[in-house]
This record gives structure tokens, sequence and C-alpha cells, in this order.
């Protein structure tokens, strides 16, 4: 598949910054600059009276962190609003600036890794997907070799803050470790040690439900809330629970793992060795591999069940619909264990076929306790097509907006370009 890029190739290679790992604990006198940033993204444009009143800090600490934050190119002030002069000093609203820095995301799949360059508003700026057939030292090698040219020509002279690296299955993000990928094959993989000594730039390792998670508090259905449950249901099934605006990981990052819930079809054995686990009643490649069995679709892949579907074949809807019904039933349970907020869908049946979903909302009506509006309950991702790239560069911008002043320590890494 040819390249995919939203903004024209620059030949200036990026300076990168180095983060320190997204997981240290926040200290007190860190807590105003967060707080400004973050009532910016959620709320702004805001003046700096607003942001006092938004963060409930003094009006000299808004003053002077939203100084440090200018000066470290996270935010900028705009133009004064039009209209006549008022008394006092003027209200000049300040934004996030997407213009200094952007994250690196790297999005590991069954069948081909995507890169994407991704700005501070989680807009994602350039993509690239690249096939791959699974051997672990073959993907992990491409990425160390082809990474560089790309950020090379999509950054456009902005600071890389790093490289969000994002998968599905149980991945440990203290250690940077993808501990089992069933669909792959991988187990124990150092994914951290292995691309940050190839590629020599700072590396977020995350679970990519965690990773949406943090996506959507910051970017999407999840902003100004506390409390969200994500489910991601690709070729692994995943789940993220965020609490408190932040997500929960468990240990060795364990948290969230719905893969062998009792929802699927009793008749369908899972790798486990057991029956009835969702993951081989919902994931993409078993539900094509079963419809290619029923001669549905003429070979066992996905968007070939997609696009029939979207062409009205009875055959293949009828198919996606009980998906989603299956699907429907675990969201009632999450619902009515976590009760959140709202709980956001990750599913290409519900990005591409949105009609389908009110099977899904009956289903979640029939069997949650808690929920009384399903439609409002359970919405699909804020990302549409480009999910995966905004959740792998997630996982380096929920760094930078959690801890924004360690910008001002942090050393810059070596140029994307350096052999």
């Amino acid at each position: 598949m040819p390249p995919v890029f939203d903004t024209a190739p620059a030949p200036r290679p990026p300076l990168l910054v180095a983060l320190p790992s997204p997981r240290e604990p926040r200290r007190p006198d860190r807590d105003g600059p967060t707080a400004v940033l973050g009532a910016v993204l959620r709320d702004g444009p805001l003046a700096r009276t607003a942001l006092a009143r938004a963060t409930g800090l003094s009006p000299a600490a808004v003053s002077r962190h939203t100084a440090e934050l200018i000066g470290l190119g996270l935010l900028r002030e705009l133009a004064p609003p039009a209209g006549p002069p008022r008394a006092g000093r003027p209200q000049i609203p300040v934004a996030v600036d997407p213009g200094h820095h952007v994250a690196c995301g790297v999005h590991i799949a069954l069948g081909h890794t995507t890169f994407a360059v991704v700005d501070l508003l989680g807009r994602v700026v350039a993509q690239r997907r690249l096939p791959h057939g699974g051997d672990v030292h073959d993907v992990l090698g491409e990425i160390v070799r082809r990474l560089p040219g790309f950020l090379a020509a999509t950054a456009a002279g902005r600071s890389v803050l790093g490289v969000g690296v994002v998968t599905g299955g149980w991945v440990d993000s203290d250690q940077g470790i993808v501990v089992e990928h069933t669909p792959l094959g991988w187990r124990d993989v150092r994914v951290r040690d292995i691309l940050a000594a190839g590629t020599r730039l700072p590396v977020h390792v995350e679970g990519h439900a965690r990773a949406l998670a943090q996506a959507e508090l910051l970017f999407g259905a999840g902003s100004g809330r506390s409390e969200l449950v994500q489910l991601f249901v690709g070729n692994v099934v995943d789940a993220a629970i965020a609490t408190g605006g932040a997500v929960l990981r468990g240990r060795r990052s364990g948290a969230g793992d719905v893969t062998h819930l009792p929802l699927g079809d009793p008749e369908l054995r899972c790798a486990c060795g057991r029956r009835g686990c969702l993951q081989p009643s919902v994931s993409e490649f078993a539900v094509a591999v079963r419809a290619h069995a029923a001669g549905v679709i003429p070979a066992p892949e996905f968007p070939l069940l997609l696009g029939r579907a979207a062409d009205g074949h009875p055959q293949a809807v009828r198919v996606l619909r009980e998906r989603l019904r299956t699907v429907g039933r675990a969201a009632a349970l999450l619902l009515d264990l976590i009760n959140p907020e709202v709980l956001v869908l990750a599913d290409s049946t519900a990005v591409f076929l949105p009609h389908l979903l009110p099977g899904l909302h009956e289903e979640v009506a029939a069997h949650s306790h808690l929920c009384a509006d399903p439609e409002r309950a359970v919405v699909p991702t804020s990302f549409g097509r480009r999910v995966l790239a905004v959740a792998a560069g997630a996982a380096v911008l929920d760094a930078v907006y959690r801890r924004p002043m360690e910008l001002r320590t942090a050393r810059p890494g070596v140029s994307s370009t350096a052999s």
C-alpha cells in the first residue's frame, strides 16, 4: 500500500526530545503547569483570567505557568478578540501550539505496521502502513530501518517527543515488554529495549486499548470526564479502564484483559483450550475465517467482509450484526462492573457500518442492569479510520500532558537520520 501523507514532506530532520517514563509519580510543584495545559487543551483557547477560574490557581501562578509553557513551545498566544478595547489588561487568549513538537507512533497489528506523526492536538500529520509477516525479528528490524527516514520526511523540522509503540494483547508498559500477543505468536518481547537501541529514540510501549483510552481522555469522548472504559475489538480483544482521569494498569499492566470472558459461542474453542471465550467469537481474523468457510467471502480477510456488508450482502450483514451483538453483551458486563460515564468502542464495523450499531445497543439494553441509555453510554471511537495512528501517538502525548515541565530538562536526542 503506498504511503499516505497529510502534508508535503520536508527535508530537514527533526530534533528529538527525550521524555522520562510516563509512570513516574507526579510532584506537587508540577501540578500547576499540568492543570493549565490540560485546561487549555480541554476548553481553549482561554484568556489567563478564564484559566484562573478553570484551574483554581491564582492569577500570578497562571501567568507564570503560561509563560513557562509558551517558552517550551506547548502553548501560544493568539490575537486579542475583535471589538472595542476594554479597561484593564488585554485578554489575550492562549491555545495549544501544534507547531513545535510532534509524537511518533508505531502500531503493530497482525499483518501490518502503521507509522504515524501526531501533533499536540492529536491530529495525524502523516501516516504510512507497511505489511509484515509477523516474525518478531523482521517486524522490529523493519521499524528500525524505516522509521528514521519516515520521520525525516514528515516531522517538518518539529521536535519529536518520543516514539509510542502500541500493540494488542498483554503489554507490560512499565518494562516495555509485549508479554503475550497470541495472534502474532509473540511472548516476552523486550520491544522498548530493542527499538530504543536500534533507533536511539525514547520509546514508550503500551497496549492499544490503554493508549486509546489515553487518547479519548485527551482529545475525544473522554475529554472533561474522569471515568471511561475503552473496548477494542480487532484481531485481538482488549479493554482499558480509566478512573480519576487516569488509566488503570494493574500488576504488570494486566488490567483490562477481557479476552477470555465466557460470552462467546460455546462451540468455539479458544487458544487457551476452553470454549466460549470472547476473542475467538468476535476477533476479525476468526470471524473472517468462518465467513470464508461458509462461502460469504472469497478469502479469509475481514475487509472483504466489511465490503460485502457495505454492499448489502445479506449473509455478510448477518455475520457482522451477530458479531456486534456479542460485543454488546461484553459492553453490558463492563458497564455494570465499572459503571463509567462512557464506554468507547474501537471496532471497524462501528466505524465503517455505523447503521449496524442498533443491534449492539439492543444487547446492552437487554443485559445491563445499570445502563439506562445505551446510545449515549456506548459510543464509537472519536478517531474513525485513524484510530490506530492516534493511539500510538497518545502513548507519548499522555506523558507530555501529565508532566509538561519535564521538557525543560529533557536533553535533545540524536538526529533521526543518524546511522
